[in-house]
């Protein structure tokens, strides 16, 4: 079985897979103050919680964007599995064909969520992250991650807003009935959730129109059932988009 962490700003998503069916997954807050031990008794208890033989483990991969917990995931995996995890970086063989100025530079999330889109969808395919930034890649007719955009996500706008107007309150991110509010609450929910919804419909029609065919829009992330529903895109929800990828790349790496 592999063991699967994506190490996010604001969670970390454990999967455990067996072939390529998933397990189980979790989700935990990422915290950069949390030792390798801390984290290594949180993974054991997400494993025993699913009833998960940590001997049955032979495999694991890393994809993080928070470097400075990266070796202590690591270590932290080692502790309960003996195992050297994978990590997603420079160096990895992933099979994509990066067509940016700096292809090194990439996120190990979106190279996950790319690899993992080209394994389930015919490109052209967009790929939409919704989590602590809000991502939209391409990947053209022939298979070339292409690039796109990087918004700030719901909760950080949100966060954000809240913030810097004294007036404003936190809020849930409850779906409005409307989109004229009609009490402050129901205007901010509305300007964060269909705002949002707007900017991804803006952006794909943009993005569509530089790709040839077809092309098949899929979104993934912590957010993304909150707010693709009220996208007019027609837009699949693969809340497993990152492990696949994850999963097809430690295969292309597993030494035989």
């Amino acid at each position: 079985m592999l063991l699967a962490i994506d190490v996010g700003n604001t969670n970390i998503v454990i999967g455990c897979m067996d072939g390529e069916k998933i397990l189980f997954t979790e989700r935990l807050s990422t915290d950069q103050g949390k030792t390798s031990l801390e984290y290594a008794i949180l993974f054991k208890t997400a494993l025993d919680i699913h009833k998960t033989d940590v001997a049955q483990i032979d495999g694991a991969i890393i994809s993080s964007v928070v470097p400075p917990v990266t070796p202590v995931i690591r270590t932290a995996l080692r502790k309960i599995t003996g195992i050297k995890a994978l990590v997603l970086g420079p160096g990895t063989r992933t099979g994509l064909n990066i067509r940016l100025d700096d292809p090194t530079a990439v996120g190990a999330d979106l190279v996950a969520g790319a690899v993992g889109a080209l394994s389930k969808y015919e490109p052209p395919v967009i790929v939409i992250d919704l989590g602590t930034a809000t991502t939209l890649m391409a990947i053209d007719k022939d298979r070339n991650f292409l690039g796109g955009a990087i918004m700030p996500g719901v909760r950080l706008s949100l966060n954000s807003l809240v913030s810097e107007a004294s007036m404003l309150q936190g809020i849930s991110l409850d779906t409005p009935k409307n989109a004229i509010g009609r009490n402050t609450v129901d205007a901010m929910r509305s300007g964060i959730l269909y705002g949002h919804a707007a900017m991804i419909d803006g952006l794909l029609d943009r993005a569509i129109e530089e790709l040839e065919g077809d092309v098949t829009v899929v979104a993934t992330g912590g957010l993304a059932a909150g707010i693709i529903p009220s996208c007019r895109h027609e837009i699949r929800l693969d809340k497993d988009l990152l492990l696949t990828g994850m999963q097809a790349i430690y295969e292309k790496n597993r030494k035989k």
